[in-house]
């Protein structure tokens, strides 16, 4: 399932429309990566042995780690023809909802929810939760923003 337009003006006609995303494992070694990248080692995300014994009973994704997994996670859903490029263009709202365990799948579940001409091109909103698989609420959710520049 896909957000498909024949052009970025073409998106406005597809508000809306939503599309959900395979599952991705969030595993330990990934975890450790994003901690070296980031500098950020607090145990409750690096220490699987000391995590265990904490208040989520293991080690847990960081926040900022399952919101960097964003443009992996919508990799191919939406699908917008006639680009010469799309940026990120930031966020409008994003709340972190609950912790991802250490070897938990999580998805994108996405919502086109406005798509505005601006002089560049459109700038489209999306609302996406990432969601962890056996979970009653998301990991994340947030309304993202990208900028469409047509060829």
């Amino acid at each position: 399932m896909t957000i498909t337009a024949a052009s970025p003006a073409d998106l406005a006609n597809h508000l809306g429309a939503k599309a959900t995303g395979a599952w991705v494992e969030v595993d330990q070694g990934r975890i450790d990566a994003f901690a070296d990248a980031t500098g950020d080692h607090q145990w409750i995300h690096t220490d699987p042995a000391r995590a265990a014994a904490g208040p989520f009973g293991g080690p847990i994704a960081h926040g900022y780690l399952t919101l960097s997994l964003l443009p992996g996670l919508l990799q191919g859903l939406i699908v917008i023809e006639g680009l010469a490029m799309s940026v990120n263009y930031g966020l409008d709202r994003l709340r972190f909802l609950q912790p991802v365990p250490a070897a938990s799948r999580v998805r994108a579940a996405v919502e086109l929810a406005a798509a505005d001409a601006v002089p560049k091109g459109v700038r489209a909103a999306y609302d996406v939760a990432v969601e962890i698989e056996g979970a009653a609420k998301p990991a994340l959710v947030a309304r993202t923003l990208t900028l469409y520049v047509p060829a």
